[in-house]
């Protein structure tokens, strides 16, 4: 199979080679006891849509709404948790976006990466131990063009090569941290999708978009935090509620969760899998590696012809060891032969995708470049 986009090449590439990094877990910088770990696993899984949702996770696990809201506090004060709001599907809104590999001289990483990071639709960027040593993901409001962006940049940064690696089939995303470590990591789950296929909606009302704007930001640790957003948009609390329900019936939003900060909760190794296998069997495997607990994200991605790996999955870890260990348990149950596991090294940004703002016609402007961006 042949991709869709056309890499920037200005040399012969380097054959892929990965050799893993050692990196160090401090763990919390805060003590966590059982019932911590239990209330960060439910923050992570689903935020409750209801005006006091503190007391509605406090009941699961037994504590009060005060006892619970002094804990995210201090998961917060610890630099654990990272945010709290809605995580939309940017194709849902009208998005598009790709993950993007470059090779750029090793000597010139943290100056490429300052200047990559610039772009408002740059929400991870990291260097992995690998010749492609920068990776990003870059996601476009409509009226951008994606492979002219990334030329662009590749252009800035002066990459000696670049590979656009979009999604050509999603099996998974839903970033979780097991928190109580009682988790089986190899555990397999249903391997169906879990939502079927939408088309993209480009009809967003005026008011579903401030909206966005609205669930997109991070929620406040107060008894009834939904208040201020609902107030900015002159909505009551259970209008703002029925509406963020509304976007995850609809497929815009994956779901309303907290994100931690993984290497600080203790996950210090962030692993991509990716693996070698033939167009017959993609479907399959697919399917079987999405299935794995353990698996936060499962794509099919472009192939080119220096690249041979079709599959990805994001592996996260407390030690490499970990990491290896899945890998190695994926291989058995897909009888795959050949796979590579990249590690970041190096964290550059990681950010949620901003919707609907006026970041990328303020970019556009700054350059001199001239684009229709629908905000």
């Amino acid at each position: 199979m042949t991709a869709t986009m056309t890499p920037t090449v200005t040399e012969s590439p380097t054959p892929p080679v990965a050799q893993p990094l050692d990196l160090t877990a401090t763990g919390p910088a805060i003590t966590l006891d059982a019932t911590d770990r239990q209330l960060l696993n439910l923050l992570q899984e689903e935020f409750p849509l209801v005006p006091r949702p503190y007391v509605r996770l406090g009941e699961i696990i037994g504590l009060t709404e005060q006892e619970t809201l002094d804990r995210v506090r201090r998961f917060r004060v610890g630099h654990i948790l990272r945010q709290v709001s809605a995580i939309f599907d940017s194709r849902m809104l009208g998005y598009t976006g790709s993950l993007v590999a470059m090779k750029v001289e090793p000597e010139r990483e943290d100056e490429a990466a300052a200047i990559i990071n610039e772009h408002p639709g740059v929400s991870h960027n990291y260097r992995r131990n690998h010749p492609y040593n920068l990776w990003f993901t870059l996601t476009l409001p409509p009226g951008m063009d994606l492979q002219e962006e990334i030329d662009h940049l590749a252009q800035k940064v002066q990459a000696i090569r670049t590979w656009p690696l979009p999604t050509l089939k999603l099996y998974k995303i839903g970033v979780t941290m097991d928190m109580t470590g009682e988790k089986d990591r190899t555990a397999r789950e249903n391997p169906e999708e879990r939502k079927r296929f939408r088309s993209p909606d480009l009809s967003l009302t005026p008011t579903q978009i401030q909206t966005i704007r609205e669930l997109q930001k991070d929620l406040p640790v107060v008894e009834e935090p939904f208040e201020e957003a609902a107030r900015n948009l002159g909505l009551t609390v259970p209008e703002l509620l029925a509406a963020a329900q509304d976007f995850i019936d609809t497929g815009k939003m994956r779901r309303f969760a907290a994100v931690l900060h993984h290497r600080d909760a203790g996950f210090a190794f962030n692993a991509m899998a990716v693996w070698v296998c033939p167009e017959e069997r993609w479907e399959e495997v697919g399917r079987t590696m999405a299935s794995f607990r353990a698996v936060s994200h499962c794509y099919r991605r472009p192939v080119y012809e220096d690249w041979p790996y079709p599959l990805f999955t994001m592996i996260h870890g407390q030690n490499q060891e970990e990491c290896i260990a899945l890998a190695e348990e994926i291989k058995a149950a897909t009888h795959l032969e050949e796979y590579a596991l990249l590690y970041s090294t190096k964290e550059y940004k990681k950010v949620r995708v901003q919707y609907f703002t006026e970041d990328y016609a303020r970019y556009l402007d700054a350059e001199g470049r001239s684009q229709r961006v629908t905000v």
